[in-house]
C-alpha cells in the first residue's frame, strides 16, 4: 500500500522488517529493489535484485526481468533495458508487458517494423494491458495509418 501512494520509504520499512522476520522470497526481494530504486537508493537496488533472482522460479523470473528493465530505463542504460526485456521475453514468451517495452526501445532505434510487431504481440498477449494499445496506435497515428 505505502510503496502504491509514493511512499516508498516507508514500504522499505516494513519489506525489511519482513527479512528480519526470516522471509526471504525473490517476491520480497523485487519489492525491496523497487523501493530502493523510488527512494533513490540506487547502490542498493541491484543487488536487491540480484537476490530475487538467485532465488526466482520460472513463474516470477520474467517479472523481475521486467523490474531490471524498468530500473534500467530510469537510469538511462538502455543496453541493459533492452537486454532485460529479452531475456524476460525468452523466460516467459507470453510476458506482454517486456514486449511492449520492448517495442519503445525498438522504436527509439528506429526500428518502425519491429516495434508495431512487440506492439502487436503485447497486445494480443496482455489484453487487459492499456499501454501496448496507446503505443500502437500513437505510432499508427505519426506514420499516418
Amino acid at each position: 500500500h505505502h510503496f502504491y501512494t509514493d511512499q516508498p520509504e516507508v514500504a522499505l520499512r516494513f519489506y525489511r522488517r519482513l527479512l528480519q522476520n526470516g522471509v526471504a522470497t525473490s517476491e520480497l526481494w523485487n519489492n525491496l529493489g523497487l523501493c530502493c530504486f523510488y527512494a533513490g537508493q540506487y547502490d542498493l537496488t541491484l543487488s536487491c535484485f540480484e537476490r530475487a533472482l538467485m532465488l526466482a522460479e520460472d513463474n516470477n523470473m520474467a517479472d523481475i526481468w521486467y523490474n531490471v528493465g524498468q530500473m534500467a530505463i530510469g537510469v538511462g542504460d538502455l543496453g541493459l533495458a533492452y537486454q532485460a526485456f529479452k531475456i524476460g521475453m525468452c523466460i516467459d514468451a507470453d510476458h506482454a508487458e517486456s514486449y511492449n517495452n520492448l517495442g519503445v526501445l525498438e522504436l527509439r532505434k528506429g526500428n518502425v517494423e519491429q516495434a508495431q510487431a512487440h506492439f502487436r504481440t503485447a497486445m494480443r498477449l496482455g489484453p487487459h494491458l492499456f499501454e501496448p494499445a496507446f503505443n500502437g496506435g500513437l505510432l499508427s497515428f505519426k506514420l499516418g495509418d
